[in-house]
């Protein structure tokens, strides 16, 4: 380790740990995947299994700024995790507290126009067609009574 090797680098608003490499420390930032990591790396011409922490301030700066801007890299429309936004109609990738906002956002108007899934977040069952008879139960034990020896 090199006395430039920073322990802690901060990246789209997170602190990620220096001693991983690049593509699994970028995985940690919330709507950046491993496979996505490496993508953003390779095209930026950085190796995406070299430790974080020996990359220059330039090298960070680079990779932070593709991280919030992802959607102006021309990577095809299916890659970013919001193609054809309903509100704006363009593709955008969004990034950690954005993507949990958009989220709820979303859940919201969802209740509000009272489709299937909203109707079934606000009753807080399971959304997407999983079963409910046996599991997601919440809630006092009702009907289940142990036999007698």
């Amino acid at each position: 380790m090199s006395e430039e090797f920073k322990y802690i680098v901060r990246i789209g608003d997170k602190d990620l740990p220096g001693d991983k490499r690049i593509a699994y420390a970028l995985a940690r930032i919330k709507g950046i995947g491993v496979n996505t990591a490496i993508a953003i790396s390779r095209r930026l011409g950085i190796d995406p299994f070299q430790k974080i922490g020996s990359l220059s301030e330039a090298d960070i700066k680079r990779l932070d700024e593709a991280i919030r801007r992802l959607h102006d890299f021309n990577f095809p429309y299916w890659f970013l995790n919001r193609p054809r936004d309903p509100q704006t109609g363009e593709n955008l990738h969004l990034v950690g507290s954005e993507l949990i906002l958009r989220v709820k956002w979303d859940i919201e108007l969802m209740k509000k126009i009272k489709c299937w899934k909203g109707i079934r977040h606000m009753l807080g069952l399971k959304v997407r067609g999983q079963r409910t008879r046996t599991t997601g139960r919440t809630g006092i034990t009702v009907g289940v009574t142990k036999r007698r020896k």
